[in-house]
């Protein structure tokens, strides 16, 4: 079975969401005017991929938590979503909730 690089396509779908271009976004996060769009583009299409520092800044720049990036499917990206907007206080109920959970399915 394959494995596809989940970067990819998780920044262009966060990068349209925010109505960004891949020039827009490069420039918002400090790359240099001249490049952003082919830098942007080349991980986009999975050629290069940024190192983390950089991946936080997009991370940052877009409004999705860093995590977002590598969820292998749609429910566990949407699921960091959801996530990462939430408070400690309901970060922390949620835990047990899921702890409870599976306690329950053993």
């Amino acid at each position: 079975m394959s494995f596809q690089n989940p970067l990819p396509v998780r920044l262009k779908e966060a990068r349209k969401k925010a109505k960004l271009s891949q020039k827009g976004l490069g420039v918002r996060i400090g790359m240099d005017e001249s490049s952003a769009s082919s830098r942007m583009n080349q991980y986009e299409k999975g050629k290069h991929a940024p190192d983390v520092q950089t991946l936080k800044l997009i991370a940052d720049e877009l409004g999705v938590p860093l995590n977002y990036f590598f969820c292998e499917d749609d429910l566990s990206a949407k699921l960091a979503l959801a996530i990462s907007k939430l408070s400690e206080k309901h970060k922390n109920q949620l835990v047990d909730i899921i702890e409870k959970i599976q306690l329950d399915e053993n």
